[in-house]
């Protein structure tokens, strides 16, 4: 097989002392000769095209000399022709290995270290992104075997540009206070349901949280009122409500009420900001009959909101039921997902969690007496990290979302992994 030269770019940073020293030059792989793509260059581009047959398989590879506990950061561009799913199609790897090749330990005991899948950044209308992330070399480390694949992708093309694979710092801590509330309004009125949380949001503000997660359509519940006759605008009264309370406060505050845009309803959750601001909504996609039959619409989106300590997502009660929200909402970027829930199985809330990698807090209804839903903290490990079992009261987690879940019989980052390695067609 023909070995192209390093790319000029690699090669200047590698003499300017950028990169972390190749050990060799780019070379072609392919797992077979009979599903091997096509390998060139355009200009310092490195090239892979593929025929019109299913399941080519090829990538660009070249080892780096690293040191155990160092930071590396890792960026390309990656421009895709005729790729329908580059998340999947286009990825990259960093492979851990020791002098002979081999794969070493993971820093955290019984853990292999397993290969890093760096991020998509967002693509633009050339088809063109960036992939980059931060990783720490495992102990026993001597070298990273980057690969630059373009594999499944029928009639596709991928060029592979402005690899950088540098020292680096090590990530700043991003640590997070997430609170949950246990609290079932009393119903008096829409505004009044409002109202009795304000002492709860006081309380979990002392105590420090960022982000507190209330409950679901708050200002319908035990009124006896319709959906239609409780939903208004967002903006609207809910929202500037609370909007002033986080404001009071300096807190996020994230809960669901039923929404009017037109002749539609919606159950729809919002997040506001500690200035009291509108981050913004997400309306629920999986409804159940009850909701169906008393004519609230699905939403259709995952939007995902960038607050001051880290991207969330939103989901509302009957989603928890389904993995498809939560893994939606984790492939846009959510790091933490505030669900308001009426009633769902508390084993789902866990999964939720633990098959995205992210922190999932609930507030429910539901009495804790009853051996159902829970209104809790939920860690990327799917453990239930802060629970809050009486009625007013609040329970509060610390979390750092610098750090990734590797432990024990796992695959590694997985939150990466499962963005690469998930089916279907979203991007």
């Amino acid at each position: 097989m023909s070995r192209p030269a390093l790319p000029l770019l690699a090669l200047l940073s590698w003499t300017l002392g950028v990169v972390g020293a190749p050990t060799g030059t780019w070379t072609e792989q392919s797992p077979r000769d009979e599903i091997r793509p096509a390998f060139s260059r355009n200009g310092d581009a490195l090239v892979i095209s593929h025929d019109g047959r299913e399941g080519l398989d090829g990538w660009y590879q070249q080892a780096f000399a690293v040191t155990g506990g160092d930071f590396m950061k890792f960026s390309a561009t990656r421009k895709t022709t005729g790729v329908e799913n580059p998340r999947h199609s286009g990825l990259a790897r960093i492979v851990w290995a020791d002098a002979k090749g081999k794969i070493v330990p993971a820093a955290v005991a019984g853990a292999s270290a397993e290969p890093e899948h760096p991020l998509d950044g967002p693509t633009d209308t050339q088809g063109r992104a960036t992939l980059e992330g931060v990783y720490q070399v495992p102990p026993k480390a001597t070298q990273a075997i980057i690969e630059l694949h373009l594999q499944h992708a029928p009639k596709g093309r991928i060029e592979w540009s402005q690899v950088v694979f540098a020292k680096s710092a090590a990530p700043a801590a991003r640590n997070v206070r997430l609170a949950t509330v246990q609290y079932v309004p009393t119903g008096k009125s829409p505004r009044r349901n409002c109202e009795e949380y304000a002492p709860m949001i006081a309380e979990a503000a002392k105590q420090k949280a960022d982000l507190i997660v209330l409950g679901e359509t708050v200002p319908y519940v035990r009124t006896k009122l319709s959906p239609a006759e409780c939903a208004e605008p967002i903006p609207g009264p809910t929202t500037e409500y609370f909007g002033g309370i986080a404001k009071l406060n300096g807190i996020h505050i994230a809960l669901s009420l039923y929404e009017r845009e037109g002749h539609l309803v919606f159950n729809t959750a919002v997040l506001l900001s500690p200035e009291g601001k509108l981050l913004g909504k997400y309306r629920k996609v999986c409804l159940p009959h009850g909701e169906v039959e008393k004519g609230v619409a699905p939403g259709a989106d995952y939007p995902v909101f960038q607050t001051k300590f880290g991207k969330v997502g939103l989901m509302i009660c009957y989603d928890g039921f389904y993995p498809e929200v939560a893994r939606a909402l984790t492939a846009n970027g959510a790091e933490v997902i505030a669900w308001p829930v009426w009633g769902c199985d508390p084993l789902l809330a866990r999964a939720r969690a633990c098959e995205n990698r992210v922190y999932v807090i609930s507030s429910t209804f539901t009495d804790p007496k009853n051996d159902w839903m829970i209104s809790a903290v939920i860690d990327p490990a799917g453990k239930v990290v802060a629970q809050a079992k009486e009625s007013g009261s609040v329970a509060i987690h610390e979390a750092d979302l610098s750090k990734p879940l590797v432990g024990p019989y796992n695959l590694g980052d997985f939150r990466e992994m499962a963005q690469r390695h998930r089916p279907g067609s979203q991007k």
